[in-house]
C-alpha cells in the first residue's frame, strides 16, 4: 500500500517546493518507489509538449521523473482557465476525476507520494477545490510548512487550519522553515505548546539560508528575460548582494561584498572596465558575481571588447537602471532544475535537519 503525504503551506514563499525536494531525497533513501503530482499547477510551462505546472516539471527534471510527467501535473489553471470555469466551459467534475485518476495512477506504481499543494488552503476554490479538499479528495494527511518567527507562525496557521477542518482534511504536522539560527530552539519550543491543544506536531525544517534565498545568475537572466553573456558557466553562481553602481568607481569597488552583481548604467566606461580587469583577480573574483548593465546608450566599442575579454559574466539590457533595480529588488527567487549548488544545498542539509522517519511515522 502506497504511503502518502499532502505538503500544504500557509501562503507563498514559505519554503514548501525546499521541503517537497527534501522528502523526495529522503523518501527514495528508505522506500524503493517514490512519486510526485501537483496537483493543482497555477504556474503552467511546456515540458516535451506538455503542458504542466513548474513545480512538477522541476521535480521530475531532479528526480528523472518525466516519464510521469502528465500524471504529475493533472489540473493546470493557465490563462483563461478561472474564466472557463466560472462560465462552465470546464465540467465542474473534470478536475475531480482528472487528480483522482492521476493520484490513484500514482499510488499503484509507488511505495511513497508526495502531493504538494499550491499557496494557501484557499488556493483552487475557483474550480471547486481548494488545497484542503484537494487534501481530503486524496486521502492525504496534511503536513503544512510555514516560514519562521512565533507570532506570525500561529496567525498563519490558525487562519489556514479552519479550512482543512471544515473539509475534513487531517493536519498531522507543522513543518517551519527559514527558523533564525539562534531563537530556533525557543521558537520550537513555544510553537509546540501553541498547536498542542490542535493535536498538531511541530517539527523543525530549515535555518533561514541567504545561499538557499539569493538568485542564481541564470534566475536572474530569465527574470529579465535577456541572456547571461560572458562566462555562461558562472550561471548557477548565486548572488548575495546587489550593488547599485552609481557612485565613483574607487566607492564602488571599496564597497564590494561577497558574491555581489553590480547594475551599472552603459554610460559608465570607466567603472565597467575597471570591474573587468579586477574579475581575474582571485580576491576580487570572490567578490564580483557579474554585472547587469542597463540603459539606451551603446556601450562604446572599446568597454565592449575589454567586456567581452574579460569573459565577466554579464546581463545588457535597455531598461532603465531605476527600473531593473526594482525588479531585482522586489524578485523572489525559486529553484530551477539548473540551480544544482543549491539542489545538492538542499538534498545535504535535509539529511541533518529533518527527521524522516519521525515524519513517516506522523503519516502512519
Amino acid at each position: 500500500m502506497c504511503r502518502k503525504v499532502f505538503i500544504a503551506a500557509t501562503g507563498q514563499h514559505s519554503g514548501k517546493t525546499t521541503v517537497s525536494v527534501s522528502l523526495m531525497h529522503l523518501a527514495r533513501k528508505k522506500y524503493g518507489r517514490v512519486g510526485f503530482i501537483k496537483a493543482i499547477g497555477p504556474k503552467c510551462q511546456d515540458f516535451n509538449g506538455v503542458t504542466v505546472d513548474k513545480d512538477a516539471a522541476l521535480m521530475a527534471r531532479i528526480y528523472g521523473l518525466e516519464a510521469d510527467i502528465a500524471r504529475m501535473s493533472p489540473v493546470v489553471l493557465g490563462r483563461g482557465a478561472t474564466k472557463q470555469f466560472i462560465d462552465g466551459e470546464i465540467p465542474v467534475h473534470h478536475p475531480v476525476e482528472r487528480i483522482t485518476e492521476a493520484v490513484r495512477a500514482l499510488e499503484a506504481k509507488n511505495d511513497f507520494l508526495i502531493i504538494e499543494g499550491a499557496g494557501h488552503g484557499g488556493v483552487g476554490s475557483v474550480i471547486g477545490l481548494n488545497n484542503a479538499r484537494v487534501a481530503k479528495l486524496v486521502d492525504a494527511p496534511v503536513i503544512m510548512v510555514s516560514g519562521g518567527g512565533i507570532g506570525n507562525v500561529i496567525d498563519s496557521v490558525q487562519l489556514n487550519l479552519p479550512l482543512y477542518r471544515l473539509e475534513g482534511a487531517d493536519v498531522r504536522a507543522l513543518l517551519v522553515n527559514k527558523l533564525v539560527p539562534e531563537k530556533r530552539e525557543t521558537s520550537l519550543s513555544y510553537l509546540s505548546r501553541a498547536f498542542a491543544p490542535d493535536r498538531i506536531s511541530v517539527v523543525g525544517a530549515f535555518d533561514y539560508s541567504p545561499v538557499l534565498a539569493d538568485p542564481t545568475l541564470n534566475s536572474l537572466s530569465r527574470l529579465l528575460g535577456h541572456p547571461l553573456r560572458g562566462d555562461r558557466s558562472q550561471g548557477t553562481r548565486i548572488i548575495h548582494h546587489i550593488q547599485l553602481g552609481a557612485a565613483s568607481s574607487q566607492k564602488v569597488i571599496d564597497n564590494l561584498l561577497d558574491s555581489t552583481l553590480l547594475v551599472s548604467t552603459s554610460s559608465r566606461d570607466e567603472l565597467l572596465v575597471t570591474l573587468s580587469s579586477l574579475y581575474h583577480i582571485p580576491s576580487y573574483y570572490e567578490k564580483i558575481a557579474g554585472l547587469i548593465i542597463p540603459g539606451h546608450a551603446p556601450i562604446s566599442a572599446i568597454t565592449q571588447k575589454i567586456l567581452d575579454d574579460s569573459n565577466i559574466p554579464y546581463i545588457r539590457i535597455h531598461e532603465t537602471t531605476a527600473e531593473v533595480f526594482t525588479t531585482l529588488t522586489y524578485h523572489v527567487s525559486k529553484i530551477s532544475a539548473e540551480d544544482t549548488e543549491k539542489i545538492d544545498l538542499i538534498k545535504a542539509q535535509a539529511e541533518e535537519v529533518l527527521d524522516f522517519d519521525q515524519l513517516d511515522r506522523l503519516l502512519g
